[in-house]
C-alpha cells in the first residue's frame, strides 16, 4: 500500500449496526477501507474491531475527527493511528543474547513498523554488540538495595528517547508496579511456555529430565502479575527421545526468536486489543 492509510482499533459494548456506522462514516466522506475485521465477545457482549482505510482529505484531520466519532457517538474505546508512525521502542537486555540480535536486525532489515532507539541492560556484556549495531547502550546495574534507583534511571533513559514500547528481550529482572505504572506505555516480554511448570532455572534441563514431547514460547504483555499479563503470541515444536539438552535449548531459542518478533510487529502494527487480561489479535 503506497497511500498513507488511517487504522482504528475499537472496542466497547455490543450494539446493532456498529459495522454499519462505522463504515457509513468512512464511506460518506470519499474515503476508501482497505482492511476490516470484527469479533463480538458474545459473554460479555464487547464488540471489537480493527478497521483500515485510505483518507480523502487531510489524514491528521480525519483521523481526530473519526476518534471523536467513535467514542462520543458510538460510546467505544478507540486507537487511531496512521501507517506512517513509526513509535520508538526501547530492548531491555540482560546476558542471553539470541532474542536481542534477531530483534534488533529485524528492525534494521526494515520488518518493524517502528524504530528501535535504545539498548538498556543491567550487564556491560552486550555493550560492544551494541555499539557496532550503532545504538546507544546504557548499562544500568541492578541489585535488590539498588532497584529503586536503578528503575528510575531506566525510565529517565526510556523517557529521553521517546519509547512508546518496551520489550523485554531475555531481561532477566521483573519489573516493578512502580516501573510498570511510570513507563507510560506497554511493555512485552518473551519465556519459555513452560509456565507454571518447570519455573525457576535450567527450565530446559527440567523438561528433559521429565520426558516432554512439546515445548513452546509465549509473549505477553508484562503486568504486576508476574509473567500473568495479557498474552500475544505463543508457538510450540515437537520433541522426542532422540532430543538432548542442547537441541531443547535451540529449539526453544527458535521459538521465542519467533513468538518474540511476531508479538512486537503485531503491536507496532495495531492489530492488538487488550480486555479483562486478555487479546484479540487482528492477524
Amino acid at each position: 500500500m503506497n497511500s498513507p492509510s488511517i487504522i482504528a482499533l475499537l472496542y466497547g459494548p455490543d450494539q446493532p449496526g456498529l459495522v454499519s456506522r462505522v463504515s457509513s462514516w468512512i464511506f460518506l466522506r470519499g474515503s476508501n477501507i482497505v482492511h476490516a475485521d470484527q469479533h463480538g465477545d458474545p459473554e460479555a457482549k464487547i464488540f471489537f474491531q480493527r478497521i483500515e482505510w485510505i483518507p480523502s482529505g487531510q489524514i491528521d484531520e480525519e483521523a481526530a475527527s473519526f476518534e471523536k466519532f467513535a467514542t462520543v457517538e458510538l460510546g467505544m474505546n478507540a486507537k487511531v493511528a496512521q501507517s506512517t508512525d513509526r513509535p520508538k521502542v526501547a530492548l531491555f537486555v540482560s546476558k542471553i543474547d539470541h532474542c536481542f540480535h534477531d530483534t534488533i536486525l529485524r528492525f534494521r532489515s526494515g520488518e518493524m513498523s517502528g524504530e528501535l532507539a535504545c539498548i538498556v541492560s543491567n550487564h556491560s556484556d552486550l555493550q560492544v554488540d551494541t555499539e557496532h549495531y550503532g545504538l546507544p547502550f546504557y548499562h544500568i546495574p541492578v541489585s535488590k538495595a539498588t532497584k529503586a534507583e536503578s528503575e528510575a534511571e531506566q525510565l529517565r533513559v526510556v523517557h529521553k528517547h521517546g519509547a512508546e514500547l518496551i520489550v523485554m528481550a531475555r531481561y532477566m529482572q521483573v519489573l516493578s508496579d512502580g516501573f510498570l505504572d511510570k513507563a507510560g506505555c506497554p511493555v512485552i516480554n518473551i519465556h519459555h511456555s513452560f509456565l507454571p511448570a518447570f519455573a525457576g532455572g535450567k527450565p530446559y534441563h527440567q523438561a528433559h529430565t521429565r520426558g516432554v514431547k512439546l515445548i513452546g514460547a509465549t509473549a505477553h504483555f508484562a503486568t504486576a502479575d508476574l509473567d500473568e499479563g495479557p498474552i500475544i503470541h505463543q508457538d510450540v515444536t515437537r520433541i522426542n527421545h532422540r532430543n538432548a539438552i542442547p537441541d531443547l535449548i535451540r529449539k526453544g531459542r527458535d521459538l521465542e526468536k519467533s513468538v518474540f518478533a511476531q508479538a512486537i510487529r503485531l503491536h507496532l502494527d495495531n492489530r492488538i486489543l487488550v480486555y479483562n487480561n486478555k487479546t484479540v489479535v487482528f492477524d
